[in-house]
């Protein structure tokens, strides 16, 4: 992906830039996360802007009718010039960029949770509060996703430490143990 991203960059660091002028960086990095959900979940939305069938006019149409009232201005004309450029497939690659840039200046740290069901907003509270103590600071974005074949627990990725407290993991660690002891 190292071509991915050098395309990504640019763009990502010009979107920064313009929302940093605009103080409405923390907004533009909340709708991000927002739209990279509705591109992984919906295939028809991504299909559609990613096609070589579809004319730049008619991709901006699309999204000018879908995002413009979700979307800061900003954003907006970034994605305009995504399609204009025929880039959109860089999309996710533009948006993941710009939330880690974001990141950076801000000094907020990614945690990365997979749990084996959907955490209620209790535990989410409480894991953050316990990633913040482990991170050693106040600013921690936490990304979810939900892993069944953990069976129970979760996992959580903090740069490069990991923190393994799922039944698969304690079933995976009690077998080596075992493994060992033979």
């Amino acid at each position: 992906m190292p071509l991915l991203n050098s395309l990504a960059t640019p763009y990502a660091e010009a979107l920064l830039q313009v929302t940093e002028a605009r103080d409405e960086s923390q907004i533009v990095s909340e709708q991000c996360k927002q739209l990279l959900d509705v591109w992984d979940s919906s295939a028809e939305f991504r299909d559609a802007m990613v096609s070589p069938v579809l004319e730049p006019s008619a991709k901006k149409k699309a999204l000018e009718s879908l995002l413009a009232k979700e979307v800061t201005p900003s954003l907006m004309n970034l994605l305009k010039v995504l399609a204009d450029r025929q880039r959109l497939q860089a999309f996710e690659a533009v948006m993941n960029r710009f939330l880690e840039l974001y990141r950076d200046q801000q000094g907020i740290t990614l945690a990365h949770v997979r749990s084996a069901k959907p955490l209620s907003e209790a535990q989410q509270a409480a894991l953050s509060k316990k990633v913040q103590a482990m991170a050693g600071t106040s600013k921690v974005d936490i990304d979810l996703s939900v892993d069944p074949a953990l069976i129970g627990g979760f996992v959580v990725s903090l740069g490069s430490q990991v923190i393994d407290a799922s039944l698969a993991g304690q079933v995976r660690r009690l077998g080596l143990a075992l493994a060992k002891a033979s």
